[in-house]
């Protein structure tokens, strides 16, 4: 307090530039800052203690950082330099770290290519290839513009425009830039075969999902595998049963990248109505398979095979794209911003890779997951002075339950996207969750949530709070962290 009558001192004596009314304002504001602060802390200190003494966190540890929204300083902090598990709160560090590096207009093209020469009689005596920088969106419906339709279509007509009736060739899928499909090493058997846990390709396809539909019979009985749009190379084996009404949606895929075999476990429930997806074991592979299909339509046949890249170099480990090749057409993906929208609103995973992936080769040209991760968490020792130890990560999207993160850290990281350009797209971007701004983030005995909170009072925060190995129910602790929140309000 003796700061702030030091500051009034000097501002009155200044008053050839101050007015007196300017000096009170100056004053009140700090004076009211001071107090919201004192009163604030002790609130947040009670709700805390009484959150991490609940018997849920008997065996378990909680994490918690409060910032100043506007001033960056710390109002809050209860074992902050401890690193927990993220689960999906990773991707806001994964999404400002990209929009700091990239951008928010950057985009992820895809080329599409012929070789060899086109005759009189329209055959292409040479190849079709559609090269992938890792666009995730690539055929997703979640932007009309980028449906798996709308570019077949485009992808044919332009291709028709050329004057090609057959192709004398093959179809590739030039997936080299990541070496073929891949899944981050740290992710669990259990995930991987699932829609969530799709790994990421140069050329990702309708979100590297396949659906399943299953019809449940008596219960305790196998539930039928009634449709499926996996094509006749995948062997389907079913072992689902049915569930008791009102238990859901209990069904497990396990397969692998390039895996020709899918098992689906678990239970469907009595009175479930829903498609099970899961992942595509080669999604570079499909979308030939689908712009083939799309051709063969229009009668433009395909006399050679369909290959990715990867394929052609395990059969020819010499194998090389040919350089001398013809553009066709560039397919733009929708911008980085965009992207992100999704990505945090409906926490897909593989848009997380993508994306991890371009910051390691836009950061050191290192694509691999682990090493794409430390080069994020280099970023910000650099950027924020933050120390590796606080950031301990392998993947972009938190998937992985090694990832170690301090809540320190992540509120740093989110308070620092307050000062950028984007923020306010960025923000945007937030799920609503009990009526805050913010990501959440689950796995197993893990919870987290981070984002900006308004007060009523007008005073605003940034928070990061991560949960692990609680016990009870996620519902439960759940409403035990917003309770926790509700203190910011």
């Amino acid at each position: 307090m003796y700061e702030l009558f030091g500051r009034l001192r000097y501002l009155l004596s200044m008053g050839r530039f101050f007015s007196f009314f300017y000096v009170s304002l100056v004053v009140f504001l700090q004076i009211s800052s001071v107090a919201h602060a004192q009163t604030i802390k002790p609130k947040l200190q009670t709700a805390f203690q009484q959150f991490i003494t609940d018997p849920s966190l008997e065996s378990g540890l909680a994490s918690f950082s409060v910032l100043n929204a506007k001033t960056g300083e710390l109002v809050f902090e209860g074992n902050s330099k401890i690193g927990l598990p993220t689960a999906s709160t990773l991707k806001v560090i994964t999404s400002i770290t990209a929009l700091e590096l990239l951008g928010p207009n950057y985009t992820f093209p895809t080329h599409l290519y012929y070789t060899g020469e086109i005759d009189s009689l329209g055959v292409l005596h040479g190849d079709i290839i559609i090269e992938g920088s890792g666009d995730p969106t690539l055929g997703s419906d979640r932007y009309p513009e980028h449906s798996s339709n709308v570019l077949l279509n485009t992808w044919k007509e332009s291709i028709k425009k050329l004057g090609i009736k057959q192709i004398n060739g093959k179809i590739i899928a030039d997936d080299h830039l990541s070496n073929g499909f891949d899944v981050p090493g740290t992710w669990t058997w259990t995930d991987i075969g699932n829609y969530y846990g799709a790994g990421f390709s140069a050329l990702n396809w309708k979100e590297n999902k396949l659906g399943a539909n299953f019809e449940p019979t008596k219960i305790g009985q196998t539930a039928n595998l009634i449709s499926t749009n996996a094509d006749s190379s995948f062997q389907l084996i079913n072992e689902v049963t049915t569930g008791a009404a009102g238990s859901g949606d209990q069904v497990y895929a396990y397969s692998a990248p390039y895996a020709h075999v899918i098992y689906f476990r678990g239970s469907y429930g009595l009175d479930l109505k829903k498609t099970i997806e899961y992942s595509m074991p080669d999604p570079a592979a499909k979308l030939i398979y689908d712009l083939s299909a799309s051709l063969w339509q229009d009668s433009i046949q395909v006399l050679d095979a369909l290959k990715t890249f990867k394929t052609l170099q395990d059969e020819n480990p010499n194998y090389q794209i040919p350089k001398q090749k013809n553009l066709i057409l560039t397919v733009q993906s929708p911008k980085l911003i965009d992207i992100i929208h999704w990505f945090n609103q409906k926490s897909i995973n593989l848009y997380g890779e993508a994306i991890l992936k371009v910051i390691g080769k836009i950061s050191a040209n290192k694509m691999e997951s682990q090493e794409a991760a430390n080069m994020m968490a280099k970023f910000w020792q650099n950027k924020l002075k933050i120390p590796i130890s606080m950031m301990k990560v392998y993947d972009g999207s938190g998937l992985s339950p090694q990832n170690r993160v301090t809540s320190i850290a992540m509120a740093k990281i989110m308070q620092y996207a307050r000062t950028r350009p984007w923020f306010t797209d960025f923000y945007k971007g937030l799920p609503t969750i009990n009526g805050t701004a913010m990501k959440s983030g689950t796995i197993t005995a893990t919870l987290g949530y981070t984002g900006y909170q308004k007060a009523a009072d007008g005073q605003e925060y940034t928070f990061s709070l991560l949960v692990n190995n609680y016990q009870g129910s996620s519902s439960t602790m759940r409403q035990n962290m917003f309770k926790l929140l509700n203190s910011l309000k």
